[in-house]
């Protein structure tokens, strides 16, 4: 069995195919961390937990303090005592603040239950195993319930907490995060995926020090600026060497993942949503669930640690039946036109794109209400059929009739003051009455935590979609959470109104999917601003960012990669100059740096030099060609620009070896220079290999015999290219 109970020394085991996990219980029913790590064969024993460091229960009350301050806590609590990050901080009906958990009981279950409300992660009996332990505080009368679900094929276990009130009173919840882990110190590093949009994710490795240190959002959405990721790593770690320890967050509201290196010198890692502004009147009888945190360990460096991410999230939380599909390549007209379009317009672009092999056309914003510019109209979800003479469903029959599938653009969390839904229900928006509200792009957020604003905006969204063969809906937000006042809230719950936007949202997409099973939806918000897992439970796939130059984007997909599946990404060929950046890039750079995610371009085709023209329909191909290689393969990052060298580089291989495609992009060119040697992974060393490279377009073989030991440990010789330049190795076993 993969989660196990030693009764004697009161120990759980839990196993992966390559890790343990162990927790104990002390003789007076503290819950503490023994070990993650390497799979071990055996049980430890409680050593780690110090008890001998400190005097027996009876005697120790004197010093109960210092026992706290120190004891390796598997969930903490604030109020008692340990002073370090706590998970969990709850006050009674006076007031106060005070919490201390006991074990109670334990249950083992094959598979793993959902969590309502909330995306999780999900596995039949054979694929996972779950143990929940019961946790109480006999004053409070309130039970936690901790959930551990050991994933063993993907190295992965999740964690979530249910806090159950039992008594006769209310409770207020501040805090509750949904996992901490306790370790020795080991000269830890901490890497975390930060910036801002058009440069989301960008990877950010930094020694801990002493004291607290954190990445968060409390801005409504997991944000460009912070991720909900937080990797500890031994201070030696690369891509396949060295210990990490990994969390990453399944919701897409405000978190914490934070460090705190304290006095003994012991580091605490914790993750969940975050406290600032957030309070939770629990009342007699009710329960609250926490998101769900993905722990996975490595003690083959960075390179493992995201396979095993890969791996669990494509099997157990990505749902769309698109998931192992080619995904259409789509044409999106917004860098082409922005608002200034018509129907012809929009057919002729079309027609252009489906003459190349492009086999979807997506409407971007502009189509609906009197939207002529971003400074009006959202909410009101009516076409505008000035621009769209006909209607939608004349538009949506013209570029089917070329072959196209069809795409449009929503921005459902939004709203304008210039709209007529604005007019009507100006409380639909989240603001506090009497204070003018913070506008950004000249819109507020609607309160998706009221059902009625949600049945609103979903009926028109549902009309919308009802009147045409849609195919693919892009949903976006633009925009982040401020001035929090909700009519559907008092004073004594307004610090539920960020957790329950997001319960609310992710009602809506539910609801989308339910009625429209077959839709491919994108999700979006600003870029990459709310790409995270929880938003990977209901669309298979996220605009990255809004930044489609090929170079930056480099970086962006490095950090984004490190966590999530390439085939989750929104990756476009767009015009040049790049209107982010205005660098010019090769037209085939920015379609190899576009083929590690979903395919697609962001321009008019029309304006095109003709000879990047021609080269659309071998792109095409070409992404059909190898795009079930990279969304199902395993990924291995060769080397980042972002190091010494200026080039960058990375290989998908299929899991049994049988080929491999090796992306390589020259940055910036180097004179008087040699070609470059790259090390592969994850061939069959004993057998025989044909290589071919593509570039400009032409595929050629290499001549030579190449045996997967060779190509693993001499490695491959790429050409002496120029300032962002870059071509593709083909590896196939013979």
């Amino acid at each position: 069995m993969s989660v196990q109970f030693e009764e004697r020394r009161k120990i759980f085991k839990l196993d992966t195919a390559h890790t343990t996990y162990m927790m104990g219980i002390t003789n007076e029913g503290y819950l503490g961390h023994l070990y993650y790590g390497d799979r071990v064969k055996h049980f430890c024993g409680d050593e780690a937990l110090r008890l001998a460091e400190y005097p027996g229960p009876a005697a120790r009350e004197r010093e109960k303090q210092a026992f706290l301050s120190v004891f390796p806590f598997e969930y903490p609590t604030g109020g008692v005592g340990d002073y370090r990050e706590s998970c969990l901080n709850v006050r009674n009906a006076k007031g106060q603040n005070g919490c201390e958990l006991w074990f109670d009981s334990y249950e083992i279950m094959e598979g793993k239950p959902g969590l309502e409300g909330l995306p999780a992660s999900f596995g039949n009996e054979k694929e996972v195993t779950t143990l929940k332990v019961v946790m109480k505080d006999p004053v409070l009368k309130l039970r936690v319930e901790l959930f551990y679900s050991a994933f063993e094929t993907e190295d992965v276990i999740t964690r979530n907490v249910i806090l159950r009130n039992e008594g006769n009173e209310p409770l207020t919840v501040d805090r509750v995060l949904s996992a901490a882990l306790d370790m020795d110190d080991q000269s830890l590093e901490m890497l975390t995926l930060n910036g801002a949009w058009a440069r989301e994710r960008h990877i950010q490795r930094r020694r801990i020090g002493y004291g607290k240190q954190s990445v968060g959002s409390i801005r409504g959405v997991s944000s460009p600026q912070e991720h909900p990721f937080l990797a500890l790593l031994s201070p030696s770690a690369d891509q396949k060497h060295g210990d990490v320890y990994a969390m990453n967050f399944v919701y897409s509201g405000n978190f914490l993942a934070e460090t705190h290196k304290e006095h003994m010198g012991n580091v605490r890692m914790v993750m969940g949503i975050h406290p600032e502004g957030f309070s939770w009147a629990l009342e007699p009888g009710a329960a609250f669930t926490a998101p769900e945190v993905v722990m996975t360990f490595s003690s083959e460096g960075l390179g493992k640690m995201t396979r095993s991410y890969h791996d669990f999230f494509r099997k157990h939380l990505i749902r769309s039946p698109y998931k192992d599909l080619d995904r259409p390549i789509l044409i999106n007209n917004w860098e082409a036109t922005y608002f200034n379009f018509d129907a012809d317009k929009l057919l002729g672009i079309a027609k252009d794109a489906a003459a190349c092999g492009i086999e979807m056309f997506v409407m971007d914003d502009g189509w609906f209400g009197r939207r002529d510019s971003d400074n009006c109209a959202l909410g009101d979800w009516v076409v505008n059929e000035e621009k769209l003479s006909g209607g939608l469903k004349k538009l949506v029959d013209g570029v089917k009739a070329l072959g196209m599938k069809f795409g449009i653009w929503f921005e459902p969390e939004m709203i304008s003051e210039d709209s007529d839904l604005y007019r009507a229900h100006p409380d639909y928006a989240i603001q506090i009455p009497g204070r003018r509200p913070t506008l950004a792009r000249n819109q507020l957020v609607l309160d998706f935590s009221r059902k009625e604003v949600r049945d609103t905006v979903y009926e028109m969204v549902y009309r919308v979609l009802k009147s045409a063969d849609i195919d693919y809906v892009k949903w976006d937000m633009n925009r982040y959470l401020a001035d929090l006042g909700s009519l559907s809230l008092d004073a004594e719950h307004h610090g539920e109104l960020f957790h329950r936007y997001v319960l609310g949202l992710y009602e809506m997409q539910q609801r989308l999917l339910d009625d429209f099973p077959e839709l491919l939806l994108e999700n979006c918000s600003s870029g990459g601003a709310s790409f995270d897992a929880g938003m990977l439970y209901y669309s298979p796939q996220i605009w990255t960012s809004d930044d489609t130059d090929a170079i930056e984007r480099l970086r962006i997909q490095e950090g984004t990669e490190l966590v999530y599946p390439m085939s989750t990404m929104g990756a476009h060929v767009s015009k040049c100059p790049n209107e982010q950046v205005g660098r010019n890039t090769p037209f085939e750079t920015r379609a190899n740096v576009a083929l590690a995610g979903t395919f697609g371009y962001e321009l008019n085709i029309a304006e095109l030099p003709e000879e990047d023209r021609k080269k659309i329909p071998g792109q095409v191909a070409r992404y059909h060609r190898f795009h079930s290689l990279i969304a199902n393969g395993n990924y291995y990052r060769i080397h980042s620009w972002c190091e010494e060298e200026p080039w960058d580089c990375w290989e998908n291989a299929e899991k049994d070896g049988s080929r491999a495609l090796l992306t390589y992009v020259q940055v910036l060119g180097r004179p008087y220079t040699l070609s470059r040697n790259v090390k592969l992974e994850g061939l069959d060393a004993e057998a025989e290999y044909t290589v071919s490279k593509i570039q400009d377009g032409e595929e050629t073989p290499v001549e030579g015999t190449f045996y997967g030991d060779v190509l693993m440990k001499s490695g491959l010789w790429m050409p002496a290219l120029g300032d962002y330049q870059s071509c593709l190795f083909v590896i196939e076993r013979k």
